[in-house]
């Protein structure tokens, strides 16, 4: 990363890639703006950390989060630097999931992304700088077993990132949306929690700051997608021209 931003707002903050986003920004020197519905979770992020201020509040509360947005750059001021990366991933047979676990997935994962990027941008684009990073997933281009709502829920991000970015290049903001593989987080270890995927278990899974990592090195090469970890491009590749490659080891992989 050439240019650290002085102040960034991270959501999901309190544990996983957010949490360590937020530690590394703030060794870094930036004012960091920490947004989780993780109470705990964010004082363990902030702890002894002077850079780094908590906001505890749920991404899918827009009107909590403008009321945030404000505060953010009037006490630490503008805002430089998004990071999405709130998110959960309960899975499940799509029909064995409750209508609740759809909406509330699709209200955290997209919504939130929808909510902080309508919130936050237009700032920046006003500035004339900064850096919106959208936390999708390689989920968001390849679609499994077990995991429906999830898949459709980074589908969307991957739709509204990519147009939001097109209709806004060249104007001083740098764009990237995020398509790791699975990450050792506690989000992967909520998904152990439910309905596993075998397939999982054969996947590349990434340590976080890797993928961190992958994402300073593509804002500065001005790359919007950012697939990191080896094979994940190939992956992505292999579901846009041979898809029904891809399902027959999905289906070959859990035995139906």
């Amino acid at each position: 990363m050439k240019d650290h931003p002085k102040v960034a707002l991270i959501t999901g903050a309190g544990s996983g890639m957010g949490q360590l986003a937020a530690r590394n920004l703030a060794a870094a020197g930036t004012r960091v703006a920490a947004l989780d519905v993780n109470e705990q979770g964010l004082l363990a992020t902030a702890e002894s950390n002077q850079h780094i201020r908590t906001w505890n509040i749920d991404v899918t509360d827009a009107d909590a989060l403008a009321k945030a947005i404000d505060e953010i750059e009037n006490e630490l001021g503008p805002i430089e630097r998004v990071l999405n990366a709130a998110a959960i991933m309960p899975l499940g047979r799509a029909l064995d999931q409750d209508l609740e676990v759809f909406h509330r997935v699709m209200a955290i994962n997209y919504n939130g992304v929808v909510n902080v990027s309508k919130l936050v941008l237009p700032r920046m684009l006003e500035r004339g700088r900064g850096d919106l990073v959208n936390f999708a997933s390689l989920a968001g281009w390849l679609p499994t077993l077990y995991m429906a709502a999830y898949d459709a829920s980074k589908f969307a991000v991957v739709a509204f990132s990519e147009v939001l970015y097109h209709e806004n290049r060249g104007r001083g903001v740098r764009f990237a949306c995020v398509c790791p593989p699975p990450v050792k987080t506690p989000l992967l270890d909520q998904a152990r929690e439910s309905t596993w995927p075998k397939l999982f278990d054969a996947a590349q899974q990434l340590e976080p700051q890797d993928v961190l990592d992958a994402i300073d090195t593509a804002l500065d090469a001005g790359e919007f997608f950012v697939f990191p970890g080896k094979g994940t491009r190939l992956t992505w590749r292999l579901r846009r021209f041979l898809p029904n490659l891809l399902w027959k080891r999905v289906h070959a992989a859990e035995g139906f």
